[in-house]
Parts: C-alpha cells; sequence; structure tokens
C-alpha cells in the first residue's frame, strides 16, 4: 500500500492505555475461534501460514481506529495525529484520518486491472461500485471474487486497507448469518446494513473468517465426491465374457436396439439417463456430472475380444448396468467379472511416471480448443439444466422472474469466478459472455 503505519503502531502498543483498549478489540476478533478450537493466538500461525495472522491483526487494529472512548469521545488515529502527526508526511496523514473513517464491508470484485485497479461493490451497505487504486491484490483476486476490506478515500482516489480477507462461499455464508443473528434480522430479509450496524459488526467478518477455515485446517475432511445421483464415487469395471459361440456382431445388434444406449463408435456405446425422475436427484459436495443430448451419462460400453465391459462410477450404476446387459443379451454372455476402484487408488496410480510421454502429450493450443469446445457443450446443455442452486429450475426459466433473476445471476457469478481461478487451465480462460448474452443478463456482467 506504500502507507507506513509504523508511528502509529507504536504508539498504540506503546501507550498503556490504548495498548489496552487494543487488547480488547482483539479478544472481540479472535476469541470466540481461539476458546472454540483451544488454540492460542501463536497457533494460528502453523495452522494458516504467517501471513493471515497479522492480517486479521491489521483487522483488528483498523477496527480500533474508528471506535470512540472516554468522555472526549476520542479516537486512537484522532490522539496519534494531534501529538505526533507533524512526523508524519501528508499523505500518511490522510490515510490515518481516511482509516479512522471508513468501515470494514463485504465487497464484490469486477473490473480487474492487474497491477493498476479494481471495481468493488458493497454488499452490505448498497452503495454503488467504486474504483480503487491496487497493485499487488488486483494480481491475485479474481472476476467476482469476494473481499472483506476497508475502502479508504485519498484525495481524489480511493486505495483499499492493508487487512483483506478473502471470502469463500462458506465464509460468506457465515459470515450473513452472523449478521442476522447479532442485529436481529430475518431470514429473508436482505442484508442492507446502516454505517452504525457495519461499525458495531466490525468483529464478525474476523469472527465468520476464522470459523469457516479453521475445522477443516484443524480435521480435514476429504471432500465429498459424488455422481449426479446422489452416489459415492466408486469406479466399476464389468467385463461380460461371451457366451460360447457368440459373435461380436449378435451383441451389437442387441445393444443396438436398446432405447438408452447411444453408439458412440462401432463397438462403444453411451448409457444415458433418458428416466428424467431419476435424473433429478443431485449429489452434494462436489458432484461431476457428464452429459449429451441433455441426458446425465451413467457408463460406457465397449465391446473388444470376447467380452463386453461396462464402466460405471458408483456401485448403484453397477448394480442397474448388469441388470441392464443381462435383460438385453440374456444367454449372449456370462456372469460379469468386476473390477473396483475408488478415487484414492485412482489418484494413487495417476503420477508422472504412468502418465503419457511427453512427444505424445496435446499441444496447449489443440487442448486449449477441446477445452473451450467441450464447456460450450456442457454450458449449452446447462442452461436447459435444472440447476438445485435455482430451485431446480433452469436457467432459462429462472431468469423469468425478478427473484429468478438474481439467482441467475449470483449463480453465473460463483462459475464464471471458480473457473478463473483454476490458474494455468484453458477453463481459467473461458469467456463465459455468451451465457450472460444469451440470457439477457449482458448488462449485469461488469
Amino acid at each position: 500500500m506504500g502507507h507506513d503505519l509504523d508511528g502509529l503502531i507504536g504508539f498504540i502498543t506503546g501507550d498503556e492505555t490504548w495498548h489496552a483498549r487494543l487488547a480488547d478489540v482483539l479478544d472481540e476478533h479472535f476469541l470466540p475461534a481461539l476458546e472454540t478450537f483451544d488454540l492460542d493466538f501463536d497457533d494460528l500461525g502453523d495452522l494458516l501460514g504467517d501471513d493471515w495472522p497479522m492480517v486479521l491483526w491489521g483487522g483488528g487494529l483498523e477496527d480500533l481506529l474508528g471506535r470512540r472512548f472516554g468522555p472526549d469521545n476520542e479516537t486512537a488515529a484522532d490522539v496519534y495525529l494531534k501529538r505526533h502527526g507533524s512526523k508524519e508526511s501528508a499523505k500518511t496523514r490522510a490515510y490515518i484520518a481516511g482509516l479512522r473513517d471508513a468501515l470494514v464491508s463485504l465487497y464484490e470484485v469486477s473490473t480487474i486491472v492487474p497491477g493498476t485497479s479494481m471495481v468493488l461493490t458493497d454488499l452490505l451497505s448498497g452503495t454503488g461500485p467504486v474504483t480503487v487504486r491496487e497493485k499487488s491484490a488486483t494480481r491475485m483476486l479474481q472476476q467476482w471474487d469476494r473481499i472483506a476490506v476497508r475502502v479508504v478515500r485519498q484525495d481524489d482516489h480511493t486505495v483499499i486497507s492493508g487487512a483483506l480477507l478473502p471470502f469463500d462461499p462458506e465464509a460468506v455464508s457465515m459470515l450473513e448469518d452472523g449478521l442476522r443473528t447479532v442485529l436481529k434480522l430475518k431470514a429473508k430479509d436482505d442484508l442492507r446494513l446502516t454505517q452504525d450496524q457495519l461499525r458495531r459488526a466490525a468483529p464478525l467478518f474476523a469472527n465468520a473468517w476464522l470459523f469457516s477455515h479453521l475445522p477443516n485446517l484443524l480435521d480435514p475432511e476429504p471432500p465429498q465426491i459424488s455422481n449426479s445421483e446422489g452416489d459415492d464415487l466408486v469406479f466399476h469395471d464389468l467385463r461380460f465374457p461371451l457366451a460360447t459361440g457368440v459373435t461380436q456382431k449378435r451383441v451389437s445388434q442387441k445393444l443396438s436396439q436398446a432405447g438408452d444406449l447411444v453408439a458412440t463408435g462401432p463397438k462403444d456405446w453411451t448409457w444415458l439417463a433418458l428416466d428424467t425422475a431419476r435424473n433429478t436427484r443431485r449429489g452434494t459436495g462436489l458432484v461431476l456430472d457428464r452429459s449429451m443430448s441433455g441426458a446425465s451419462v451413467l457408463g460406457s460400453l465397449t465391446l473388444k475380444g470376447r467380452a463386453l465391459t461396462l464402466s460405471v462410477d458408483s456401485a448403484a450404476r453397477a448394480k442397474r448396468g448388469e441388470a441392464l446387459i443381462l435383460e438385453l443379451l440374456g444367454d449372449l454372455v456370462k456372469p460379469p467379472l468386476t473390477a473396483i476402484q475408488t478415487v484414492e487408488q485412482m489418484m494413487a496410480e495417476d503420477n508422472p511416471e504412468t502418465g503419457p510421454a511427453a512427444d505424445e502429450e496435446i499441444p496447449p493450443a489443440l487442448a486449449r480448443q477441446l477445452a473451450h469446445e467441450h464447456l460450450d457443450r456442457h454450458y449449452r446443455d446447462t442452461l436447459d439444466q435444472p440447476i438445485p442452486a435455482l430451485g431446480d429450475k433452469t436457467p432459462r426459466q429462472a431468469v423469468r422472474s425478478a427473484r429468478g433473476k438474481k439467482d441467475v445471476i449470483d449463480w453465473l457469478k460463483t462459475i464464471e469466478n471458480r473457473s478463473a481461478r483454476q490458474t494455468g487451465s484453458p477453463i481459467a480462460e473461458y469467456d463465459f459472455g455468451w451465457m450472460w448474452e444469451e440470457l439477457g443478463l449482458s448488462e449485469h456482467r461488469k
């Protein structure tokens, strides 16, 4: 930021009264989480990394600067500037005064110019977007990120404070719940806070951030991975040996008669979920889903040599698939032999030593093109698929109502932000502009 606050920090920590007041404020920011997880402040460095405890401490300091104490209703910033302001540059004096008046809030990031500026939209006070000058943060943040920070006016421009906390969806949800509880707001009420409410709620930002990060750091849980039907991801290969005297041609003819099997090659088929009633249940956590022609892909079949192999991603689909094949083919095949592989086993096998040779890798330009073409098809289908976040309506359906339009905008921002964070991947470069335009929401993508 280029603002030297060493003098101010030295004054506060060296003055018995102000140091005690700072300690009280820091307790409001840290103590609920530290007591809940039986931690000391020094433990945060081991869990979060060396930088984050100081960012959190800085947030407490910034909170103190705006609080008024005693019969004279004085702030630490005012007292310091009165006693020692002559030692500071005009720029630093203006920054300290601006920091005193600034309130922490939750902002949405957009229109990033790396190394130069970004636009911040206050999600809690309802004030309009503001362009801030910023170097380092603009090189790390992505479109539609959400951050807790103070916006400080500086002469003819605006900057941000040093205590910036990135808020992922879980932290945002925890903050919103905390604000509604503390401020006694109803669950359905829009979070539009007054200046006084924001000032009083300052410690909640650190609390929400810590409570959303610490549990998984202290007791990390493997991510829940399921398919679109909510089944745990366990890969099954069912190998059906052909019966004596049965030819591949006879098996192919039988498979081609099944309505939910689509031929994708001379000896390959894709099994689709054409039963929409089955296809509406969604998994939790990380959901892996492939679709074709608007229907989820349940598995794939390959006819090779003297066997037909069905590959699926869950035990439930393996059971359904076995019944389907035996019903279709009857005595043309023998009972299957099944190989099972968990996600962990597959990841353990996926290492550079067993991967393709360097000269077999796809050129980056072609990989980018293929990835973008796949994403085009995927998101084209998605616009007509029920989305849980949209109340199980399709984006095209949801956008017809005012409430649905807001939900679709939030959904688009979420998927665009997640893609942008896949740094170094072709996904990060994918342009979602066509989706906003097709849904009539281009004006909301700023």
